[in-house]
């Protein structure tokens, strides 16, 4: 029997128990997420796989945080694909299958997570468990940076600056390395000021001009809900 409930019946309790988790009060967030996500609302047992991953009101357990984010993503839940890639790969909370973890967060990366397609770009970057493939990579690294995933627009930019799996660009490097760097990424700084050194007037200019548009259009990716280690 399908017990699955539209989710947008189940939207007042989980803003209720969003706003709780907001106030710390774990108990009651813990209680209300746990009572949607056993009605199979995806975001729910989302939140909960983070709750027992960063052990929040919970003792800290892998195996319920994986079990948690696995029921998400089975359900459609991206980031949790995403979240079952990484521990897939990793070994975390479960044996380590790399063959699965490449298949989430592929499906991930096709939907759109930019942190799938950063981490789909680092496993084709290095050959951990797909082919290592730097055009493949830089692909993926591009899609995530289009999303304002600022290290994968240092990577990307580092990748334009070397000629590595694309044609060598330093307009393009300028300004991919420049949004990162803007945000902290300190190989971001470094890459930029050696390629800065090589470039003509007008190329900085075109650069500078590239930089605003994708300033404009960029917002950083984060939630809570998701995980931040990238397989490696």
């Amino acid at each position: 029997m399908n017990n699955r409930i539209p989710a947008a019946l189940h939207q007042a309790t989980l803003d209720e128990a969003i706003d709780a988790y907001t106030r710390s009060d774990f108990d009651e967030a813990r209680a209300l997420f746990t009572s949607l996500a056993e009605q199979e609302c995806e975001q729910a047992q989302a939140w909960l796989g983070a709750l027992y991953m960063n052990a929040e009101g919970v003792p800290l357990d892998l195996d319920r945080a994986f079990q948690w984010y696995l029921r998400a993503a089975e359900n459609g839940h991206t980031q949790s694909q995403t979240n079952i890639g990484v521990m897939l790969m990793s070994g975390q909370g479960i044996a380590a299958n790399p063959v699965e973890g490449v298949r989430w967060t592929t499906a991930a990366a096709e939907q759109g997570d930019a942190m799938a397609q950063s981490n789909l770009a680092s496993l084709h970057a290095k050959g951990n468990g797909v082919e290592q493939d730097e055009r493949v990579a830089a692909h993926w690294y591009q899609k995530a940076a289009e999303q304002g995933h600022f290290p994968s627009q240092a990577r990307l930019g580092f990748l334009y600056a070397k000629g590595r799996g694309v044609d060598k660009d330093r307009i393009k490097a300028f300004a991919w390395l420049s949004l990162a760097a803007q945000h902290g990424v300190g190989m971001a700084l470094s890459v930029l000021e050696a390629t800065v050194a090589e470039m003509s007037v007008e190329e900085k200019r075109a650069g500078a001009s590239m930089f605003d548009q994708w300033r404009s259009r960029n917002a950083a990716v984060s939630s809570p809900a998701r995980l931040i280690p990238v397989p490696g």
